[in-house]
């Protein structure tokens, strides 16, 4: 944090190599193979070794559910707002740019409930065709009239979430400024000036999902970083939080059902949790996904979004508000703390573990620990470990979708235990996933695995 008086944090965001991401080089002829397409390659810097706690900058950024080559996505910045938490009024945005644009929730949004409890949060959310992050700070004071606390969240809109992790420091920067020096807001002003994007109409445009950055070191389809000053990244210490269940999610993901997952605040991390859960559904093979609806990121909800909620049919969002899980006609899946459940029959089977997934949790660990070896021995500090952990769902995935276009494409178009073994699949187990998974991507095969329980 910003130490009193300090101004020079607070332009953070104008810092070149903060906020800069290299072109991508075009293809060359012979297309995009491993050694990067022949062609000739700027010229490389030499490696340096990263301290822990500095921020690593993104390689190669993924979006979800889709793996194609794409221009570099500008920044582009709709809105920037200050939200106050008043005595009387309760939440309200006191100041925004530009002064026209509807704000309407961005004051629940932003400063989730229960956040009086704690000092400091940050949280990703959603507004109609945009992403938002917002840093929220709680500074007590004497002052009778703000009930001894002063507490302000301030936040960016864009069309995209992939880019707003690098202003996590800035709104940090700016909130505290905010708590100190209520009402100064020319910082803001003058970032607002400088990233503002013109918005094109059209169909689609609020959802599209962003492009892939690519970058000569392949091998490193990476996702975006969600919180730089994190040096362990945000995906490892998903997976190790949920342990084996990473599986059970895998699987919900990848049927594109309604995951809800409920914390109590700080949300930052939790927000975190939503998209490392969207990463796992990933796949890379043309003709898939085509009739599925997309994975997408809702981030924090609250009881205002439980009308939008009502007309989707694919999300992963998360929510400090109890009274969510009560709702059970907006979700399919239930995330409380480590505990994943559903209220569907007919999901159920899929909350059991089965020896396919320790088999595959232990492949990842073991991979995991050879890496950490190796990094260790070449005193390598990038943070490939991210990588591995995207790499390993989205071969994964591919082998399964692989298996079931092959299938599909045959004569007889079986698919049996062998089939579902060379997936990295327990024949038995998986079954009732398998039997979903064909229904949801519409893939044409039949299914001659016994049902144990039906003789």
């Amino acid at each position: 944090m910003v130490e009193q008086g300090d101004a020079a944090p607070l332009l953070r965001w104008a810092e070149g190599p903060a906020v800069s991401l290299p072109q991508a080089p075009q293809p060359q002829a012979g297309g995009w193979g491993r050694g990067g397409g022949g062609g000739a390659r700027p010229a490389a810097e030499p490696p340096r070794r990263r301290e822990p706690e500095e921020p690593a900058a993104p390689e190669v950024l993924l979006q979800p559910g889709r793996l194609e080559l794409g221009d570099v996505e500008e920044d582009q910045v709709v809105a920037v707002f200050v939200v106050t938490f008043d005595p009387r009024s309760g939440n309200m945005v006191e100041w925004c740019l530009p002064q026209d644009i509807d704000l309407e929730g961005v004051e629940f949004k932003s400063m989730a409930s229960g956040s009086h409890k704690i000092q400091s949060d940050f949280i990703y959310f959603r507004k109609g065709p945009f992403f938002g992050l917002a840093c929220f700070a709680n500074m007590p004071v004497e002052s009778e009239l703000e009930r001894g606390a002063r507490m302000k969240s301030v936040g960016i809109l864009s069309p995209s979430y992939t880019l707003l992790y690098r202003y996590m420091h800035f709104l940090e920067n700016q909130v505290r400024h905010q708590l100190e020096m209520p009402g100064h807001y020319s910082h803001l002003a003058a970032f607002y000036e400088d990233k503002k994007g013109v918005l094109h109409a059209g169909p689609g445009r609020g959802s599209s999902l962003p492009p892939v950055y690519w970058l000569p070191s392949i091998h490193r389809y990476m996702y975006p970083e969600m919180k730089i000053t994190h040096p362990a990244g945000c995906m490892s210490q998903f997976i190790k939080f949920f342990g084996e269940q990473i599986l059970i999610l895998w699987k919900f993901a990848l049927l594109r059902k309604r995951i809800l997952i409920f914390s109590p605040p700080p949300v930052g991390v939790v927000c975190y949790r939503v998209y490392c859960c969207c990463c796992l559904a990933n796949v890379s093979l043309p003709g898939i996904g085509g009739t599925i609806p997309e994975s997408k990121p809702f981030f924090y909800v609250n009881v205002a979004d439980i009308e939008s909620l009502e007309v989707e049919v694919s999300y992963v969002a998360c929510t400090t508000e109890k009274i969510f899980e009560e709702k059970r006609e907006l979700y399919d899946v239930y995330v409380d703390n480590q505990n994943v459940k559903t209220h569907h029959d007919h999901l159920q089977p899929l909350l059991k573990i089965n020896s396919a997934d320790r088999e595959k949790y232990r492949r990842l660990n073991e991979q995991r620990q050879m890496l950490l070896y190796s990094q260790e021995v070449e005193e390598d500090y990038n943070p490939y470990e991210e990588d591995l952990f995207v790499l390993f769902f989205l071969e994964q995935n591919n082998r399964i979708f692989q298996t079931l276009l092959e299938v599909s494409a045959s004569q007889d178009k079986t698919l049996t235990a062998e089939h579902a073994r060379g997936m990295g699949l327990d024949p038995q187990g998986d079954r009732s996933f398998l039997l979903d998974l064909l229904e949801a991507y519409g893939i044409d095969v039949m299914l001659v695995i016994d049902n144990p329980c039906c003789p």
